[in-house]
């Protein structure tokens, strides 16, 4: 089950969970994320991670790939499928670096992955990016931004397509959103990588076309709306749009 951690006086008030199977490990991320001033909270299993996260509701959850009971695969599919969790960050952190690894992690919806061996503060340093990314993306003008069929409740952070509710990830939405306000205007990977992931502009590109096939999906037939700019990057077809 989970257990707490003690956050400094400090503390920001977010609540991490960790889930690993081996103590060394949460150990070393307990310490490293308290020590940042997060509140911290750990599992050790696939299903007990996933009653820490309907019970605690924490802010991003790190997590491990290679769990009993259940996989951190189905624990994410889990996290997302859940209307409670869905909205949950997830940072996955493994010792699978194969890339069929991190592109089915990405596809599930996880917000970044990062494989062991790792730099504890290079961790901190993400999951602190994640955060300031769902926030950014749940804070901004309070308008309804339409592209087409596609419209963008900033204020209320909603998304729909055709009239039905389309839910997507902070980082989903913090991706569509960025497109919508350049719409016409191609977004190069780099750029996005370092708007919408706060990440270096030379790391992990096939990031954002994970992201975007997602997000694509997920709009159904507005995802067309989305144009791959072969060699460069993306671009939202600027079509019949408007601010309200």
């Amino acid at each position: 089950m989970s257990l707490p951690i003690t956050a400094p006086l400090n503390a920001t008030g977010e609540r991490i969970l960790v889930v690993d199977d081996e103590s060394d490990i949460v150990a070393l991320v307990a310490y490293h994320l308290v020590k940042a001033g997060y509140r911290v909270s750990t599992a050790s299993t696939g299903p007990d991670a996933l009653i820490a996260a309907r019970q605690e509701r924490p802010a991003l959850v790190v997590l491990d790939l290679m769990l009993p009971g259940a996989s951190g695969y189905d624990v994410l599919e889990q996290l997302r499928g859940q209307p409670g969790t869905r909205d949950i960050a997830v940072l996955m952190l493994t010792a699978r670096r194969e890339e069929q690894d991190r592109i089915r992690g990405l596809s599930l919806g996880a917000d970044d992955y990062l494989t062991k061996p790792f730099s504890p503060q290079e961790l901190v340093l993400r999951v602190g990016a994640i955060l300031r990314r769902v926030s950014a993306a749940g804070v901004g003008p309070g308008d309804v931004l339409t592209i087409g069929p596609i419209t963008i409740d900033r204020a209320e952070h909603r998304v729909s397509s055709d009239g039905h509710a389309v839910d997507l990830t902070p980082t989903e939405y913090k991706l569509l959103l960025i497109l919508a306000e350049r719409r016409g205007r191609v977004q190069s990977r780099a750029h996005l990588l370092e708007t919408v992931w706060d990440a270096a502009p030379d790391i992990q590109t096939r990031t954002v076309d994970m992201h975007v096939q997602r997000l694509r999906t997920k709009l159904g037939e507005a995802g067309d709306l989305i144009e791959t700019v072969r060699g460069f990057g993306y671009r939202l077809k600027s079509g019949q749009s408007r601010s309200a």
